[in-house]
């Protein structure tokens, strides 16, 4: 019998910090993990398409991993994310396994089930822990009927990190399919309520660490009603950050500058904001810090 990763929550992605002067800043990567622990995350996210640590040297990679797993001190689980072809995931589980992760997040490029499937227990035979496997556009011919074949057949195959609503459409019955073994993880949580209405187990954002576990939890309690309320008060940022893919980074980045958590708004090879855009972000910041300071504080927020 195949055990269930006892995962269920926010796992945060973990969007990198610079200094002013452009240096990786690893203390504010300590900070935010601090932070989110203490908002009640379920677990992080480093290294994936969505943190943008292509462009950065194996050294920054590394440190920023070491830092979180310091941060985290077990507390939570830290997926990984690894090479795009199964050569190159052995090769970074070798690296990364040294300083102690555990669990990872793949992308095996798909071509033809025999293959995909091969590459899979190629990687999965070198992972210590559990694997999450990332839905890109090159395996958008990936049928349910192989990942429930792989995971029946691979432990810690447990989660499919789905990054459209469309994917999350065409996969929504594997949870069942599996008994609940395979479980989904959303990245787009502009329905995050009503995902999770449909059953959704793990919810995948950046920061507003005390935001979203506070709407998760007051979903999976029960008070659905209260976590629609809270979530249509965080909307207008949602829909701010999904004008333009640099505007998500540059927003959060600014928000955990503007909380203490980032020792600068810069990111890395991107403009910053304009006059008009700082002004609306920065209005749309003051609701998310208000709001977090109540939920911290355990106040009402309506």
């Amino acid at each position: 019998m195949k055990a269930l990763h006892p995962l269920r929550g926010i796992i945060t992605i973990l969007n990198t910090p610079y200094t002013p002067g452009g240096e990786v800043d690893f203390p504010a990567v300590n900070c935010n993990v601090k932070e989110a622990l203490r908002a009640g995350v379920s677990g992080f996210a480093i290294n994936i398409k969505e943190t943008r640590t292509s462009k950065l040297s194996l050294f920054d990679k590394l440190k920023i991993t070491e830092t979180a797993l310091d941060a985290c001190n077990n507390e939570v689980p830290v997926f990984v994310g690894i090479g795009e072809t199964a050569d190159e995931a052995v090769n970074d589980l070798n690296i990364y396994k040294a300083l102690g992760v555990k669990d990872v997040v793949v992308q095996i490029p798909y071509e033809n089930d025999e293959q995909f499937k091969a590459e899979f227990h190629k990687v999965a035979e070198h992972v210590p822990g559990t694997i999450m496997l990332d839905i890109q556009e090159p395996q958008k011919n990936l049928s349910q009927k192989l990942l429930l074949d792989i995971s029946g057949n691979v432990p810690s195959f447990q989660y499919l990190k789905i990054n459209s609503l469309s994917d999350l459409d065409n996969f929504s019955d594997l949870q069942n399919l599996s008994d609940s073994k395979l479980n989904m993880v959303c990245t787009d949580i502009s329905r995050m309520a009503e995902r999770q209405k449909q059953g959704i187990p793990v919810f995948m954002p950046f920061a507003m660490h005390w935001v979203f576990t506070e709407i998760f939890n007051l979903f999976f309690n029960g008070n659905e009603s209260e976590a629609v309320s809270l979530f249509n008060e965080i909307h207008p940022v949602i829909e701010f950050t999904e004008k333009h893919p640099d505007t998500l980074y540059l927003f959060f980045n600014r928000l955990l500058w503007k909380q203490g958590i980032f020792s600068s708004p810069l990111v890395k090879d991107m403009a910053p904001f304009n006059e008009t855009m700082a002004q609306k972000a920065d209005k749309l910041i003051k609701k998310i810090m208000v709001l977090e300071k109540m939920i911290r504080e355990g106040r009402k927020y309506f």
